[in-house]
């Protein structure tokens, strides 16, 4: 029988090459969009990571979700980092939310409040997301815009405290095969999963439709 950490990666692998293949960021990777689109998705994970963080502290003593609680995974302060550096030091005044960015921010908070086994579904999505998949976008944009090397611009994408990114997601794993739920809550888990990684897409469809290509 597969583990859980398995049955989460096969069931939710059609949403997540969705996410991945949106158009944006097709266009975004292959350097046919300018730096406000990145800047400007970068915008939008600010929103998502708001929400994910502003909860951790709280749910850090939960039986369920705390485990998963990791300070060496937070972003939000890298996030505002390359924010600056990208928008000005006045970043805060011009940072609006896409209504997909709210609806996803907000269902993330939800969970947060309400179901913390769903609170960790949309953490693995995020988290274990950018340790893999995330450094294919900070390489492509350090290349594209002149970054400096895990500098100012692509800092959310560099996890400095997380020397060894292989050893840590299996760990992650680990923690994911051994979180306290039965096989009904997981199975919920799983959708939640499946909806974090649509909502994800939802926003990529919204900057796709802001940052259309001129035919």
């Amino acid at each position: 029988m597969d583990s859980f950490s398995t049955l989460i990666r096969t069931a939710s692998h059609e949403q997540h090459v969705e996410a991945e293949t949106s158009t944006f960021m097709s266009d975004l990777l292959g350097g046919r969009l300018g730096m406000d689109a990145y800047a400007r998705y970068t915008e939008q994970l600010w929103f998502v990571y708001e929400a994910l963080e502003a909860a951790a502290g709280r749910l850090a003593a939960d039986p369920v979700a705390g485990p998963f609680v990791r300070p060496e995974l937070l972003r939000l302060a890298s996030l505002e980092r390359d924010l600056a550096h990208l928008r000005g030091a006045g970043w805060r005044a011009g940072l609006t939310a896409l209504p997909a960015t709210e609806a996803y921010a907000a269902r993330v908070r939800e969970c947060a409040e309400d179901w913390p086994a769903g609170y960790v579904a949309h953490h693995y999505t995020r988290y274990l997301g950018d340790l893999s998949g995330g450094q294919i976008i900070r390489d492509k944009a350090e290349r594209t815009w002149g970054f400096a090397r895990k500098g100012d611009g692509v800092r959310f994408y560099v996890f400095e405290e997380i020397t060894n990114p292989a050893a840590f997601k299996r760990e992650y794993r680990d923690l994911l095969d051994g979180i306290r739920a039965d096989d009904l809550e997981k199975q919920r888990v799983v959708a939640e999963c499946k909806r974090a990684f649509a909502l994800n897409t939802a926003v990529f469809r919204a900057l796709g439709e802001e940052f259309p290509l001129s035919a």
